[in-house]
């Protein structure tokens, strides 16, 4: 494998997810708009103590739009008939799923770090450790751009099929993973439920950062993480690379 043509694939893919997919209408409302409503249904007016709530809020920031830009690529290149072309070399499959992945976690970075830089400033909010923060934007953007590549998997051309299936696996998961309710008070079957989604250890890896209170040590939530990665990037490449043998 020539890694030069590799990397420069890669870039070149990247690049044209952002200009094409940033601004589509799925993006805008379940990358941006549907989170804030979130944070304001759940916290505005309740008089809930936002410094503690708040590494919830941001890891639920993150996980939304890390992984609302890659449910729409596969789906939309497929019906406009420019998925097999890209698929082709010097552009091979990993570089077209990478690429994928990478837009992804830089929308989810990007506009995190903004609501992040904004709260902090209006709210005050503490960081007790800017090097585990850095981490756990860098991990969970990834992670959650993977699960939205994996998402974008399935044999269909349609982008809707793809964005309804997203919202059938995602809002499940922000309702299991320590977002609402604090993981410190979870027991029994709640604490096992929450223990396998992996927005939980993004959660609590914020919470290291912000807080200083998280429940697992930070080396162990990267390492979940850095795991999630792995198995969803695998699991994408099985799943597409299936679909191109058998031509759908």
């Amino acid at each position: 494998m020539d890694w030069k043509v590799f990397a420069r694939s890669i870039a070149v893919v990247t690049e044209k997810n952002m200009r094409i997919y940033y601004f589509k209408g799925p993006v805008v409302v379940f990358g941006l708009l549907f989170p804030l409503i979130m944070f304001f249904t759940f916290f505005i007016g309740r008089n809930l103590d936002i410094v503690l709530f708040f590494p919830g809020f941001l890891g639920m920031m993150l996980f939304f739009t890390a992984s609302s830009v890659g449910p729409l690529i596969t789906p939309w290149e497929k019906r406009e008939k420019t998925y097999e072309r890209l698929v082709s070399l010097p552009v091979i499959l990993e570089s077209v799923i990478i690429g994928d992945l990478m837009a992804g976690a830089i929308f989810g970075i990007g506009i995190t770090i903004i609501v992040f830089v904004v709260s902090a400033v209006l709210l005050r909010l503490p960081l007790a450790n800017a090097g585990i923060l850095v981490l756990g934007f860098v991990l969970g953007s990834i992670a959650f751009a993977a699960l939205g590549t994996l998402l974008a998997s399935p044999t269909t051309d349609n982008p809707s099929n793809i964005m309804m299936l997203s919202s059938l696996i995602r809002l499940p998961l922000i309702f299991v993973s320590g977002i609402f309710v604090p993981l410190s008070s979870l027991t029994g079957w709640e604490w096992i439920l929450t223990s396998l989604s992996p927005l939980t250890y993004l959660v609590d890896l914020l919470h290291t950062a912000l807080n200083g209170d998280a429940v697992y040590p930070p080396w162990f939530d990267g390492l979940v993480l850095v795991g999630v990665i792995l198995v969803f990037i695998g699991c994408a490449k099985v799943i597409q690379r299936r679909n191109l043998v058998k031509g759908i």
